[in-house]
């Protein structure tokens, strides 16, 4: 009995032992590339060791990655809007050296539709509704525009431009001209006349 009870605990021992036994490393290296295009590489795809305790390694700008993995190793390979991709490695791998050419699908989700409106209840919303101005159409806004009220409007409101300000400056020179030559004519000017009638009447000469 002692004896089938040893030879059981030495299969036990040798079983566990042959579990435990690491399994051979391998370089594994590859680039990512999107499975609809192989030209379009994807780049920054987070990988994942299932088998080695969730390690995470992620590759580079040109989807390049490469580090030590073993053999049997399931590797899952994520990205945003791509489906995840699986990839084994495999046993006997010549050399320690395993590369392969990951394509991963992209996976587009469609969200459903959702309608924000600013009304917490119908009932505000049918007071709103009531309650709102419409806004005029194209050819009311014309008429406004055009009417006799908005132009004295931006008559008195808008500057005057260039061509009004400088027919203003030759106008006020060409009076200033007219005015500098003209004489004004003695007989014409009923002041003068009073004061002739009074210099009369009081007895002067002139």
């Amino acid at each position: 009995m002692k004896r089938l009870i040893g030879i059981l605990f030495l299969l036990i021992s040798a079983s566990a032992f042959s579990q435990t036994k690491e399994k051979p490393l391998v370089q594994f290296s590859g680039i990512v590339y999107n499975a609809d295009s192989s030209k379009v590489i994807v780049p920054y795809v987070t990988i994942t060791n299932l088998t080695n305790h969730n390690s995470v390694v992620i590759s580079n700008y040109n989807g390049y990655f490469s580090f030590v993995a073993h053999e049997q190793d399931s590797l899952q390979f994520t990205a945003v809007g791509y489906a995840p991709e699986s990839v084994v490695i495999p046993d006997n791998v010549k050399d320690k050296s395993y590369t392969v050419k990951v394509m991963i699908k992209p996976q587009i989700t469609n969200l459903p539709m959702v309608r924000i409106f600013p009304w917490a209840t119908t009932d505000e919303f049918r007071k709103d509704f009531v309650n709102a101005k419409i806004a005029d159409d194209d050819l009311e806004v014309a008429r406004k525009n055009v009417s006799r009220a908005s132009i004295v409007a931006m008559t008195n409101s808008l500057p005057r431009d260039g061509q009004e300000i400088q027919a203003a400056n030759a106008q006020s020179m060409h009076t200033d001209i007219v005015n500098s030559h003209s004489r004004t004519n003695s007989l014409l000017n009923p002041l003068a006349w009073g004061s002739l009638i009074k210099s009369i009447a009081d007895g002067g000469s002139k």
